[in-house]
């Protein structure tokens, strides 16, 4: 994988940060560039719909967009958004299993095409509000390995799947695939090779039964890893490939929704110690970006973030708490964390902020969310 941080050494970091002042988070095109065609040349057959949730950054959009991606949303904002960003609706893919109506009348007036489902209730709905949309029912994977295990919410057990196409068909609605997802930060291939196994016995099923599923879209959950074990990924990625031409006829339509493979690796933070002191014995550090910012993943995303001090001259390593600047206690992100000792004004750098970071983050207690940039506009030079 691409990171901003091969882009942007620690004197790029002072120079941005003094420049723009922090927190700053600083978005490489390059590296957006580089993890969409990763997942282009290793699942080649299939059709990739950024997840915009993962980070709606519009510069990420308009790199994807020139790149000739197709884009997963979830709610009339990313709708609005993308059509803002002169998108086409049949870009995109509802991939929410519950909408709200004002969803819903943003996806007509958009044309979107496609949408997905996993309750009678949701069917209801779309018969209603949307009957010429074409549906794919959610199909619910088992993966206790995942980081975030997005089955707990969405998703119908395999026996249950045709069932609720017939309940569908009852009430008026096109079922035209199989979705599923297994869980976010996926690290084997045996969730995908599983589901796409369940796949292949229900789009028999169905056929027995007179239903074409003619789309089945494998989510997201690829994982983000350092550039030592990139070799992991590819080889993850060659197995799902290798399961889809085992499990699927030739005329199926593949899609896939990554987001944190495709942005995390592309975006860089930049923090300032605000403050500095010892209670009871051990050292604390006060950050100009917490918990209810960018750090937001620490909690809603279990991510382990990095910190490295741009500052030169900092040598020897003590273990600190790492905290970030509201008036609230919750607001601490690394306790225990070894570091070389900084100093009020040191700028630090945290790689792979580019996933579920200021997509979730607040202005909780007045402070605005990070500003942005991105590497290539600031030093045309480190583009290739």
């Amino acid at each position: 994988m691409a990171t901003a941080a091969e882009g942007m050494d620690a004197s790029k970091g002072l120079i941005l940060a003094a420049r723009f002042g922090t927190p700053l988070l600083v978005l490489s095109r390059q590296a957006i560039r580089h993890n969409y065609e990763l997942m282009r040349q290793y699942l080649p057959t299939v059709m990739v719909h950024y997840a915009v949730k993962a980070n709606p950054f519009a510069p990420i959009i308009s790199e994807l967009d020139r790149l000739g991606s197709n884009f997963d949303v979830a709610s009339d904002g990313e709708i609005e958004q993308l059509a803002a960003q002169n998108i086409g609706g049949w870009r995109m893919v509802y991939a929410n299993p519950v909408n709200t109506l004002r969803g819903v009348a943003s996806a007509v007036r958009h044309g979107l095409r496609y949408c997905t489902f996993d309750s009678v209730g949701e069917a209801e709905k779309i018969a209603a509000h949307w009957p010429q949309a074409e549906a794919l029912v959610r199909l619910r994977v088992v993966n206790s390995q995942a980081l975030v295990d997005l089955n707990k919410k969405f998703g119908v057990l395999p026996e249950e799947v045709l069932p609720l196409i017939r309940a569908a068909r009852d009430r008026g609605v096109h079922v035209v695939g199989i979705c599923f997802h297994v869980g976010s930060q996926a690290l084997s291939p045996r969730p995908y090779q599983q589901a796409l196994a369940d796949c292949r016995e229900l789009i028999a099923q169905a056929a027995d039964e007179g239903f074409e599923l003619r789309i089945v879209d494998i989510g997201g959950g690829f994982p983000v890893l350092p550039l030592s074990r990139r070799g992991e990924l590819i080889g993850m990625l060659q197995a799902v490939d290798r399961a889809l031409t085992e499990c699927l006829p030739p005329a199926v339509e593949v899609w896939s929704e990554p987001g944190r493979v495709i942005c995390a690796s592309a975006v860089t933070l930049l923090t300032s110690v605000i403050g500095s002191r010892l209670r009871d014995d051990h050292r604390w550090y006060f950050l100009d970006e917490g918990i209810y910012g960018t750090f937001s993943g620490v909690v809603f995303d279990h991510w382990e973030f990095e910190l490295m001090a741009c500052n030169p001259g900092r040598t020897g390593r003590e273990k600190a708490t790492f905290a970030g600047p509201s008036c609230d206690s919750f607001d601490v992100m690394f306790e225990n964390r070894e570091t070389p000792p900084l100093e009020i004004g040191d700028v630090l750098m945290s790689p792979n902020c580019g996933a579920y970071t200021s997509a979730s983050a607040t202005v909780f207690n007045g402070f605005a969310k990070a500003g942005m940039v991105v590497l290539e506009d600031e030093f045309p030079g480190c583009e290739q």
